[in-house]
């Protein structure tokens, strides 16, 4: 099993940026994948921006051009960046980790992003 541990969030003024992070631990020689997804209240959970072990990555576009996902693979961490933020990204960010051989993913407990003024 894979265990993920979100960090980073908090409170950000409109315009702001903010750096998530995500540490895996467990089965991580199985990942293939790992991504971050937000939801906001009342919303369905939606991707925020993806990245597989190749390097591609997989963005959603209302962020795109103000997130950039990022990986330490000695830290066995992922990173968002994000950059001009806005109210709409209020959310709870979660991280994701797909593994071979596996049928669900991994989630995090998620951390809390509010941007407002």
């Amino acid at each position: 099993q894979v265990q993920l541990v979100e960090s980073g969030g908090g409170l950000v003024q409109p315009g702001g940026s903010l750096r998530l992070s995500c540490a895996a631990s467990g089965s991580i020689s199985k990942i293939y994948a790992m991504g971050w997804y937000r939801q906001a209240p009342g919303k369905q959970r939606e991707l925020v921006e993806a990245i597989a072990n190749g390097g591609s990555t997989n963005y959603a576009d209302p962020v795109k051009g103000r997130v950039t996902i990022s990986r330490d693979n000695v830290k066995n961490t992922i990173y968002l960046q994000m950059s001009s933020l806005k109210p709409e990204d209020t959310a709870d960010y979660y991280c994701n980790a797909n593994s071979w051989g596996v049928g669900l993913p991994a989630w995090g407990q998620g951390t809390q992003v509010t941007v407002s003024s």
